[in-house]
């Protein structure tokens, strides 16, 4: 089947979803979306290890060089990297932001505890490896991280130190993205437009490109759609992902505990932004188990 029908096809059926408004007419997964969002324990919140209390020399400058690449991914592997040319021109931060520390900001505190184990999307067991090299292939639309290079090495253990104090097998509070209720209706794209001119183009621009750094080998303000942004297999592409990427996050200023869109808004500039021109990666493997799919894939069945 053409690919823009399949992806046509997915968007609906989220829509339908979330056009229900008789909750006895929701299937299961969505009879939650009438909860509020959940009071924040702050005492309780991850915080990521600091790098300071690091005693081995070499280890230290490793797990530095890791959060270098994580904050400046573009500068060492993007179109004009220093090492090598490999991804869309992104950096990692710009999806987990503070370097991956931030609370509720698509943070890196349950990857120590966590992997390596099983996901869903490929039907595996994955190790961090893996994962880092799955954001290379689908945020930043490039190709995968040679396993045993210094900047994969380094990386991994950046991400890894930083929440290696959260007990194995425990998912780090704060970790990932904050979730919100769904909406009494479809997510609107037209509505979603008006909150990005009105929140959002100032920093990221009209023609949703970005805002190119002066050094010209990093974006200040990344791109949100168009041929260097991530592409459609990234986990922000999903609307529901974006929605709380961008509810507890965005505009600049906006936390988990003070956030600066409604709701509504969250939910229509996620529509709005992820119904622009993106590449297109294939997928063919995904999801073996289609019953583990979450419905806001952009893709079918």
């Amino acid at each position: 089947m053409n690919y823009k029908i399949i992806k046509v096809l997915g968007i609906l059926s989220i829509v339908f979803l979330s056009a229900c408004t008789n909750e006895n007419q929701m299937p299961e997964p969505l009879k939650v979306a009438t909860q509020i969002s959940e009071k924040v324990n702050v005492a309780d919140l991850w915080q990521a290890k600091d790098i300071n209390l690091i005693t081995d020399a070499d280890f230290k400058k490793k797990v530095e060089y890791g959060k270098e690449l994580v904050a400046h991914t573009a500068k060492y592997l993007g179109p004009n990297g220093s090492v090598k040319q490999l991804s869309n021109g992104l950096n990692c931060q710009n999806c987990h932001l503070e370097a991956g520390t931030k609370a509720f900001g698509n943070n890196y505190g349950s990857v120590a505890s966590m992997y390596p184990k099983y996901r869903n999307r490929s039907g595996t067991v994955e190790n961090v490896t893996k994962r880092i090299n799955d954001c290379f292939e689908r945020s930043l639309n490039g190709e995968p991280l040679d396993t045993l290079s210094a900047e994969m090495l380094a990386m991994k253990a950046y991400i890894t130190y930083i929440g290696s104090d959260v007990e194995k097998g425990k998912k780090a509070y704060g970790s990932g993205l904050k979730s919100f209720g769904y909406l009494n209706r479809a997510a609107d794209k037209v509505k979603g437009k008006q909150v990005y001119i009105a929140q959002c183009q100032t920093c990221h621009q009209a023609d949703g490109q970005g805002l190119m750094a002066e050094s010209g080998d990093e974006y200040t303000y990344p791109p949100l759609w168009g041929k260097h942004s991530y592409n459609d297999g990234a986990g922000l592409s999903r609307v529901t992902n974006f929605a709380k990427y961008a509810k507890f996050n965005m505009p600049l200023g906006a936390t988990y505990d003070k956030p600066i869109l409604s709701d509504e808004d969250a939910w229509d500039v996620a529509a709005f932004v992820n119904s622009q021109y993106r590449p297109h990666i294939e997928t063919p493997l995904v999801f073996p188990d289609l019953t583990k799919k979450p419905i806001s894939h952009p893709y079918g069945p």
